[in-house]
């Protein structure tokens, strides 16, 4: 059964579908009264234009890799430059990149003359705190780079590979030997 809305309706939703907001009431009246055929199809180009595109639909993905613009953790310091990473997706969101392009600007944007890009890997939680003593830092850099490690299996892979830093599993995809390839890698791109 095919249920038809009316036009403030259609509008409304594709709104807040799409950005989050509902329309002006001036954009509902505006559509409404357009007679044209196409005037969905005009719409929805429009909404896609949007910048509100971007910032609603980037959101997600930033959920999914732990962006945050502090530090977290105890001392919870603003971080001054993050915002380039978060516009960096919601631009990319708004350009419409391939979502191929978009992994790989990530994975080795320093390597694609993206810099911007890779901040995807150091967005999570970082502790500043510090140490003198070497075993603690060194534990700290190895807690830093399994976070990487884990977000990238989980943002790229759909798996959970952290558990791999500590133990095997008989049947998983992500032996020891592979997760700790993938961690020497992240630690010697991000010193």
């Amino acid at each position: 059964m095919l249920f038809r809305s009316d036009r403030a309706t259609l509008i409304r939703r594709l709104y807040f579908v799409m950005l989050g907001v509902p329309p002006t009431p001036e954009a509902v009246a505006q559509f409404v009264a357009d007679p044209d055929q196409a005037a969905f199809e005009h719409l929805v180009d429009a909404v896609l234009a949007d910048a509100r595109y971007g910032e609603r639909w980037a959101r997600h993905w930033l959920d999914v890799i732990r962006f945050a613009e502090t530090n977290g953790l105890e001392t919870n310091r603003e971080r001054p430059n993050a915002w380039r990473f978060r516009d960096y997706v919601i631009a990319a969101y708004n350009d419409n990149v391939p979502f191929d392009r978009f992994v790989r600007e990530q994975l080795a944007g320093d390597a694609l003359g993206n810099d911007v890009a890779t901040g995807f890997l150091v967005a999570g939680p970082v502790d500043i705190v510090g140490s003198p003593d070497p075993t603690l830092t060194a534990q700290q850099r190895a807690d830093q780079l399994d976070d990487m490690v884990a977000t990238t299996g989980s943002a790229f892979l759909g798996l959970t590979v952290g558990c791999a830093r500590c133990h095997a599993h008989k049947f998983d995809p992500i032996p020891h030997r592979d997760y700790y390839a993938l961690t020497a890698e992240i630690g010697r791109a991000h010193v």
